[in-house]
């Protein structure tokens, strides 16, 4: 599966959204973009799967974090897309672990 692809799902979207400010767990994260653990288990396998997100435990809870930035750019003078994926910038709580 391609990263646009990846990216061309709402539910994705609103997942990276989510991850892009601190690691979640799949409860939270489907109380926050509002959809049931099957489908949010789903998404963020997808996700993994694209390198684009990664888990981990602690104690009792499997917790989802961003490890790539994602940026697009669309430029209107060539009629080009330009999707980069990078690893992501560490927070200062994730660099702790």
């Amino acid at each position: 599966m391609s990263l646009f692809d990846v990216l061309g799902s709402k539910p994705r979207l609103k997942i990276i959204c989510e991850l892009a400010s601190e690691p979640r767990y799949v409860t939270e994260l489907t109380e926050r973009v509002g959809m049931d653990g099957k489908s949010a288990v789903h998404h963020l396998s997808t996700l993994e799967d694209a390198g684009l997100v990664e888990s981990y435990e602690t104690s009792r809870r499997k917790y989802y974090r961003l490890v790539k930035s994602v940026e697009l750019r669309a430029t209107p003078e060539d009629r080009t897309f330009v999707l980069h994926a990078r690893e992501a910038e560490p927070n200062d709580d994730e660099s702790e672990r």
